[in-house]
């Protein structure tokens, strides 16, 4: 089960919920960036032909506001405050499809995606 925190608060409700698959995935690729730590940054910015896209990166430490998830193998993947909202009750998740796979956000309340994957609208 994730937990999610605040730093430095008490728990809170977390906007997105992390697969196992996801965090081996994340984990691995901190390893081969040569990273101790895998500390994931999961933000939604504007842009894109649909209006949103994720922006996925890995972080050093999380920000004080930041929701902090506690996923599998020790995987760490923050949220900021302003992400949260569309982010809420999403899934970070691993595709295995050969073409366009990888880590994926699936999101309930993207109403549109575009035809690339790589944007969407709410």
């Amino acid at each position: 089960m994730d937990v999610t925190t605040r730093a430095g608060t008490t728990p809170a409700a977390s906007p997105l919920a992390v697969t196992p698959d996801a965090a081996t995935k994340v984990r691995a690729l901190a390893t081969g960036e040569g990273r101790e730590e895998a500390v994931l940054r999961v933000r939604v910015v504007a842009g894109g032909c649909s209006g949103f896209s994720y922006e996925l990166g890995f972080t050093d430490d999380p920000k004080p506001d930041d929701h902090v998830i506690e996923a599998a193998h020790g995987v760490r993947v923050v949220v900021d405050p302003r992400s949260a909202p569309i982010l809420d009750g999403s899934t970070l998740d691993l595709d295995r499809a050969l073409l366009g796979g990888g880590l994926k956000v699936r999101n309930p309340q993207a109403v549109h995606e575009c035809a690339c994957g790589d944007s969407f609208s709410v």
